[in-house]
C-alpha cells in the first residue's frame, strides 16, 4: 500500500488505521524515506507503537474531522501519500480525504461494507490515484527479510500475544475482540 500510494524521500503521509496494516505501513513508509508521517488511530497503545514506528504526528479524530485535522497539521494541503488500512467505507473517504491534489491512496485487502464509499468526481478533480489489491507478498521478501533478520527494521511490537498451536483458536478471538492487535503463533 505505501508503494501503491506513491511513499518517497520527503514526502508527507497519512496512514488510515492503527491495526497491524496500519502499523507496518508507518514502518514502511520511514523505510521510504517520508519526511511527515501522520497516522491516524484511536488507540493509545497502537499510536503509541506507531510513534516508535515513525509517526511524527497523531490524529485520533475519525471522519470529517479527521480530515480536517490532516488538512491543518498540513497547512490545507493533504498528505502525498495515503495509505488505507482499515477497509471501511468511512476509511477509505477519509483517506481520500486527506489526500493532496495529485496525490495517490494506496490500500491492501477487499474493502468491506456496502461498497467503496468514494465520490470519483472529488477524486478527478484532485487528480487522485488509487492503487490497491492484493499485496505480492512474494515480491518484497528478497529486500525486506535481511532487513528484519539484521534489525534495520523491528516489525516485532506488533504481535502482543503468542500462543502455541493449541491456543489457535484463543488467538483468533483475541483479534476479534480487539484484546490482541496482532498473534505470533509458536509451535
Amino acid at each position: 500500500a505505501a508503494l501503491g500510494a506513491g511513499v518517497r524521500p520527503g514526502a508527507t503521509v497519512a496512514v488510515v488505521g492503527d491495526g497491524a496494516v496500519g502499523l507496518c505501513a508507518v514502518l514502511a513508509a520511514r523505510r521510504l524515506g517520508a519526511e511527515r508521517i501522520i497516522a491516524l488511530g484511536r488507540h493509545p497503545v497502537r499510536t503509541d507503537i506507531a510513534r516508535r514506528f515513525g509517526a511524527t504526528d497523531v490524529v485520533a479524530e475519525r471522519g470529517d474531522a479527521a480530515v480536517e485535522a490532516v488538512r491543518e497539521l498540513t497547512r490545507g494541503q493533504g498528505a502525498h501519500a495515503v495509505v488505507e488500512a482499515v477497509g471501511t467505507e468511512q476509511s477509505m473517504r477519509t483517506a481520500v480525504g486527506v489526500t493532496r491534489d495529485g496525490g495517490a491512496v494506496g490500500f491492501v485487502g477487499v474493502p468491506h461494507g456496502s461498497g467503496t464509499g468514494l465520490d470519483l468526481s472529488v477524486m478527478f478533480d484532485g487528480n487522485i490515484a488509487l492503487r490497491g489489491g492484493v499485496a505480492p507478498v512474494r515480491t518484497y521478501i528478497p529486500e525486506l527479510l535481511p532487513d528484519v533478520l539484521d534489525g534495520t527494521i523491528d516489525p516485532s511490537p506488533v504481535f502482543d500475544l503468542t500462543v502455541g498451536l493449541d491456543g489457535v483458536p484463543d488467538g483468533y478471538r483475541a483479534m476479534d475482540e480487539r484484546t490482541a492487535l496482532k498473534v505470533m503463533v509458536t509451535p
